[in-house]
């Protein structure tokens, strides 16, 4: 993978299919759902933004997020729960490496659909997405110490826990620790294929 390749992919990403979801790119007509679970602080509490003040404010991010796609440069897909067609959260990689043939996962769910599993079966879409589709050789995930909730996604999928940043960011006036787990090509396809 190169990145004139990269940039090909993304900038008009393909279309995920899971049993329950459908994993696409973000639209400007997304707003109110983005608005919907990206303005709760339980949200935000362990992500770098701040919650949405407005709906105005989610359009305002769709229509930037707009030109990250045209760029090529922008990683991430709307997860849509495929029963209703209401986008429920996002999931995809926060960055690339291609030197490394590395990249890091993150991901966002409304709180409607917390404990329903949903986050993983995102995460193992995207994992396989990597691994085949942009031959990775290692993907990771952080998060803040204390969001539990996230960590525990991260093990469903088969990453291991490799350990904490300490006071690896400062947000909202503070430093926070950052854990880390990771999964190889070769975990992964031991597990799924």
């Amino acid at each position: 993978m190169n990145h004139d390749e990269l940039t090909r992919i993304f900038r008009d990403p393909p279309t995920l299919e899971t049993p329950r979801l459908t994993l696409r790119r973000m639209l400007k007509t997304d707003a109110a759902d983005v608005y919907d679970y990206a303005s709760r602080p339980e949200v935000s509490r362990y992500l770098l933004w701040n919650p949405h003040e407005s709906e105005a404010y989610s359009r305002r991010y769709l229509v930037y997020l707009q030109t990250r796609y045209r760029a090529g440069d922008f990683y991430d897909w709307a997860v849509v729960w495929r029963k209703t067609g209401k986008m429920i959260g996002t999931c995809g990689f926060t960055n690339l490496r291609l030197e490394t043939n590395s990249g890091e996962i993150g991901y966002v769910l409304h709180p409607d659909f917390w404990g329903m599993g949903v986050a993983p079966e995102a995460v193992r879409r995207i994992l396989r997405f990597g691994f085949m589709d942009l031959r990775l050789h290692r993907l990771e995930a952080r998060y803040m110490i204390g969001n539990d909730r996230s960590r525990r996604v991260m093990e469903k999928v088969g990453m291991q826990f490799e350990g904490v940043s300490r006071e690896a960011v400062f947000v909202r006036g503070e430093y926070v620790s950052v854990g880390i787990c990771s999964i190889l090509y070769g975990e992964w396809r031991d597990l799924y294929l």
